[in-house]
């Protein structure tokens, strides 16, 4: 299954991440090398402070975990976090693929 992870980043966001962004880089580096962490990256138009990050998995837990130890979380940059199911059911990745 997919999950998405929904960030929402404080106001001040581009200073406070400032002295944490290497500790968030390894974090998210370290995910990715799991295998965990598929997809990630800040949303535009409007550029807002909200990020998303795509995880395969086979429950909430790994992407919940994730942001419980992430940096960003830990030191206050993202005020706001929630995790959503994706039932992926086209393209090659899709968790449910569609019956042929």
């Amino acid at each position: 299954m997919h999950y998405l992870l929904f960030y929402e980043k404080v106001p001040d966001y581009s200073q406070r991440e400032l002295p944490l962004q290497a500790a968030h880089r390894d974090h998210v580096l370290a995910a990715v090398a799991h295998g965990d962490l598929l997809l990630g990256g800040p949303l535009e138009d409007p550029v807002d402070g909200a990020n998303v990050l795509l995880f395969r998995a086979d429950s909430a837990v790994t992407a919940e975990s994730f942001a419980t130890a992430d940096p960003y979380v830990v030191g206050g940059v993202v005020c706001r976090w929630h995790v959503r199911p994706w039932r992926t059911v086209v393209g090659r990745e899709a968790a449910v693929p569609l019956p042929s």
